[in-house]
């Protein structure tokens, strides 16, 4: 309800400016996809009752392992992807096993992880190629499936997005793996008793966020025919609105991955729609945050709700 209603107004505000055409549609459509990439793994780790927010320095990592290895070294394209995939899997490996072996909150680990990979990723910049930004000029192969546009304008982005929804619909909501996930952020210690590898499954979710994050990298570069090597903070926050405001709870176990799809297409309509409305683009951030908070409060109304109701019928 909540995405059809921002749909309606923009395209009620941004019809005269062509918000509703293909080259319009795909303007925040692409914009969703860079997101909802990495949106849906961050999701699975939220509902697990985790957080990564190392996402910002990974994918310029990501991004500029690309650009050194494919662009400034020349390296074959499908070698500089295996470098950049295990790069990240080894990133969400560390962040995994700092949560699992310590008991330092997620929120921490990963905070400490993203300033660690952006300055690693700074400094090897300059180390190996003396500045912050290179260059990549991908195959034509590589252009089409990582960084091409088809129907009008829409990015190769928005079809590995589909791709991965559909499969994470089938892991999320019709596997053990899914049952595992809910029922870790639901209660840690029953679902060890009840026999699940709670730790491996909180690491192998760290190494998921972080490999789609590359691949949102991967797709990245290959578009632009460059990369750099500065934090995306502002990534942090996209990814984290986009599943909340696509029904997933704060404390866990509860969430759906195409409520966090339309909640990242929420945020495109929201972050790119508005330039083509007459409305000032300032309010963006305030209709972001408000719609934030009404995400947050249905949420919780809703948690409430489901918990009252199972603790009236389990009395009956």
């Amino acid at each position: 309800m909540g995405m059809a209603a921002v749909f309606i107004v923009f395209a009620f505000f941004g019809f005269e400016k062509n918000f509703l055409s293909v080259i319009g549609s795909s303007t925040w459509v692409n914009h969703a996809s860079a997101i909802g990439i990495i949106a849906i793994p961050v999701g699975f780790l939220m509902i697990a009752g985790e957080l990564d927010i190392s996402v910002g320095a990974v994918l310029p990592a990501s991004a500029m392992t690309m650009g050194i290895t494919s662009g400034y070294y020349e390296l074959p394209i499908w070698l500089g992807m295996i470098f950049t995939l295990s790069i990240a899997a080894f990133i969400g490996w560390v962040n995994g096993m700092l949560v699992t072996r310590t008991s330092v909150p997620s929120l921490i680990v990963t905070l400490g992880t993203l300033f660690a990979v952006a300055g690693l990723t700074l400094s090897l910049s300059i180390l190996l190629t003396n500045t912050t930004q290179v260059a990549l000029y991908p195959p034509d192969w590589a252009k089409a499936i990582f960084g091409g546009r088809y129907f009008g304008g829409f990015r190769s982005s928005v079809l590995w997005w589909i791709f991965l929804t559909v499969v994470f619909i089938y892991v999320l909501h019709y596997s053990k793996w899914g049952n595992w996930i809910f029922a870790l952020g639901g209660d840690q210690e029953s679902a060890r008793n009840a026999g699940i590898p709670t730790d491996r499954l909180k690491i192998a979710l760290f190494i998921l966020v972080a490999v789609c994050t590359a691949l949102a990298g991967i797709c990245q570069s290959i578009q632009f025919n460059s990369a750099q090597s500065s934090t995306n903070f502002t990534l942090i926050f996209n990814t984290i609105i986009a599943v909340v405001v696509g029904g997933v709870l704060l404390t866990g176990g509860f969430g759906s991955v195409m409520g966090i799809f339309f909640g990242t297409l929420t945020l495109g309509i929201v972050q790119q729609g508005i330039n083509f409305t007459n409305i000032d683009r300032n309010l963006s951030s305030l209709i972001i945050g408000v719609m934030l908070l009404i995400a947050v409060l249905m949420n919780d109304t809703f948690r409430n709700l489901a918990t009252n109701w199972s603790t009236s019928k389990k009395k009956s």
